[in-house]
C-alpha cells in the first residue's frame, strides 16, 4: 500500500474540505492583501513618496490607492525606482532583493530585471501550495503522491551581478524549492544548473530510467521537445513506457491548445492537464478543478489586482494605454471582457502593468484565462486580433487540414505603396502537409467569420493575407541564434514589420 502517499492525499483532502483555497469573501481578501502590502512598505522611499501611511487611514483604501499611486510599466518603474533599489535598500520594498528575474524577451532587446524578494518567493510558494491542495478535487490514486515531479525550467545556474543573483524566474524558483520537495524534484539541481539547453535535455533523457515521474511541469513547446528526446534516447513508443505512473502535466507560459496534439501523441493514454499563470513578476492563478482550463485567481496569497479594460476605455487604436484609463478592481470586472492585468506585489511592484490581458470566465469562482499580451494584439488596421483569437485560428486550420502547425507568428506589413497593409503569417509546421494558398484561405475565412472587426478591416486597409511555411525547428533556430532556447522562452505570436523582415531573411538562409 502507498502508505505515505495515502497520508499526503488524506491531508490534502482534509485541508481542502475544512479550508478551501478560495476565500469566502474575495473582496475582503483583496483589501487585506493591499493593506498588508502598504503597511509593510510604508517606510520605504516609495511608500513615503506616495504617503502609504495616509492611505492606510482612508475610508476606502482601494479608491485612495488608485487615486494616489499612478500606473507603472517596467520602464518607468525601473528608471525611477528599481535602478536605485539595486544600489540602496528600502526603495520600493524593505531591504534589497537577493534575486532579479531576467525577462525571457523574444525580440533580442536587453533583458528586463524584475526584483524578486524573499517575500515574493514566499508568495509564489503559497500559491504553489494552494495548487497542490487543489489536487484534492481530482480523482488521483494515493500512490501518485509518492512519485517524482519533473520540472522543466530554465537553468538554475544563476549569475551574480552587483551583489544579487539573477536568471530566469523558473531557475530562481527551482533554486529556492521548499525542503520537502527535495526528495521528489527531478531532474535535480545538478542537472537543472546545466546552462546549455541541449546538454541539459540529453542528461534528462539519460537519467530518465532512474526516475518514477508522475507529474510534469513546464512550457509546452519545450516539454514536447524534451519528451521526444527521452523517447528517442531510450527507444520507446510512448513516454508511458518509461514513466507508467505519469498522470499530471502542469502547463503554462503560453496557450496549451496549439501544442495539445503534439503532446498527446507522446502519451499512451490521457492524463490530467492543469494550466498555471506564472510570470516573471509572480504566480497569479492556477487550475483548481477538473473539466476546465480556466484558472483560479490567487486573491489571498499576498497579491493585489486591478484591471484596465482592453478597449477604448483603456487603450488607444495603436494599443498604447491612455493617459487616464479606466481602472477597476475585482468588484467591477465583467465576465468575458478583456482586461490588462495590473498587479501590486511584495516584489515592490506597485500598480504594475505586466503586459498580459485576461478575461473572467466565471467571476463567482474567480476563474480567468489569459487572452494574450497587450503588445501581442494585432490592431494596426483595427482588426483587434488577440493572441487568443490567433491561437483559435491556428487550431481551426490544424483541424481542417490535419496539418501540425506548432508555432506561428503574424504581423501587419505595409503594401509597396505604403497606403495599406497585409497580414504576413509565418507558420512552423511540425508534421503533415499544408499548402500556403490553403492556409491563406482558411485563416482569412475563419477570422472574418468569428471577428467582425477583422471582417471590416479586410474591406478597408487590410488588403490581403500572406503565409510563409517553415519547419517548426527553423523557428526555434531563429530563437537559438539569439541564444534564446528552452526554459521560459516563448516564440512571439505577433511581430512588427521589422521583426518579420528579420525572420523572413533568416528563413531564406
Amino acid at each position: 500500500m502507498a502508505f505515505f502517499g495515502q497520508i499526503v492525499k488524506t491531508l490534502l483532502e482534509t485541508k481542502h474540505n475544512l479550508l478551501p483555497q478560495e476565500p469566502s469573501d474575495p473582496l475582503a481578501a483583496q483589501e487585506a492583501q493591499l493593506k498588508t502590502l502598504l503597511e509593510t512598505a510604508k517606510d520605504t522611499a516609495f511608500g513615503k513618496f506616495y504617503n502609504f501611511s495616509g492611505l492606510l487611514e482612508a475610508e476606502d483604501i482601494r479608491a485612495a490607492y488608485a487615486k494616489t499611486v499612478p500606473l507603472h510599466d517596467y520602464n518607468n518603474m525601473n528608471e525611477r525606482w528599481w535602478k536605485q533599489q539595486r544600489k540602496y535598500p528600502d526603495i520600493t520594498w524593505p531591504g534589497k532583493p537577493e534575486y532579479y528575474a531576467l525577462s525571457s524577451g523574444t525580440t533580442g532587446k536587453k533583458s528586463k530585471r524584475i526584483p524578486v524578494t524573499n517575500e515574493m518567493l514566499e508568495c509564489t510558494q503559497r500559491v504553489g501550495r494552494a495548487q497542490a491542495e487543489s489536487l484534492a478535487n481530482f480523482d488521483l490514486p494515493a500512490a501518485l503522491f509518492e512519485k517524482d515531479i519533473l520540472m522543466l525550467t530554465s537553468s538554475a545556474d544563476l549569475d551574480e551581478h552587483n551583489g544579487a543573483l539573477e536568471g530566469e524566474i523558473s531557475g530562481i524558483n527551482v533554486s529556492n524549492l521548499p525542503s520537502f520537495m527535495e526528495g521528489f524534484y527531478k531532474p535535480g539541481i545538478e542537472i537543472a544548473k546545466i546552462p546549455d539547453w541541449d546538454t541539459r535535455v540529453q542528461r534528462i533523457a539519460e537519467e530518465a530510467p532512474n526516475w518514477d515521474v508522475a507529474a510534469l511541469a513546464g512550457i509546452p513547446s519545450w516539454m514536447v521537445m524534451m519528451l521526444r528526446k527521452v523517447i528517442e534516447v531510450n527507444k520507446l513508443d510512448s513516454i508511458h513506457d518509461i514513466w507508467p505512473n505519469l498522470s499530471v502535466y502542469t502547463t503554462g507560459g503560453v496557450a496549451f491548445e496549439p501544442y495539445r496534439k503534439s503532446f498527446e501523441s507522446l502519451l499512451d493514454h490521457p492524463i490530467i492537464i492543469m494550466d498555471t499563470y506564472l510570470a516573471s513578476e509572480g504566480f497569479y492563478a492556477f487550475n483548481a478543478r477538473p473539466d476546465t482550463m480556466s484558472m483560479q485567481l490567487a486573491l489571498d496569497h499576498g497579491l493585489y489586482f486591478e484591471f484596465v479594460p482592453h478597449d477604448a476605455d483603456g487603450f488607444d487604436a495603436t494599443g498604447a494605454i491612455l493617459d487616464k484609463p479606466k481602472v477597476v478592481d475585482y468588484r467591477e470586472v465583467i465576465e468575458n471582457k478583456d482586461y490588462a492585468l495590473i498587479v501590486s506585489s511584495p516584489a515592490g511592484a506597485w500598480r504594475y502593468m505586466i503586459g498580459d490581458t485576461v478575461k473572467f470566465t466565471d467571476k463567482a469562482k474567480m476563474e480567468i484565462v489569459i487572452t494574450g499580451r497587450t503588445k501581442y494584439w494585432l490592431n494596426v488596421v483595427g482588426s483587434q486580433l488577440s493572441e487568443e483569437k490567433l491561437n483559435a485560428a491556428i487550431a481551426a486550420l490544424n483541424e481542417a487540414t490535419g496539418a501540425g502547425v506548432k508555432e506561428f507568428t503574424v504581423g501587419a506589413v505595409p503594401t509597396e505603396d505604403g497606403k495599406d497593409y497585409y497580414h504576413q503569417w509565418v507558420l512552423g509546421i511540425e508534421n503533415g502537409k499544408l499548402e500556403e494558398a490553403t492556409a491563406v484561405k482558411l485563416l482569412d475565412e475563419h477570422l472574418q467569420e468569428v471577428n467582425k472587426n477583422y471582417k471590416v478591416a479586410r474591406s478597408k486597409a487590410l488588403k490581403g493575407v500572406k503565409v510563409k511555411l517553415a519547419k517548426a525547428d527553423e523557428l526555434y533556430g531563429f530563437l537559438e541564434r539569439k541564444k534564446k532556447k528552452g526554459g521560459q522562452i516563448k516564440f512571439p505570436k505577433v511581430m512588427t514589420a521589422e521583426q518579420l523582415g528579420e525572420l523572413m531573411d533568416w528563413l531564406k538562409q
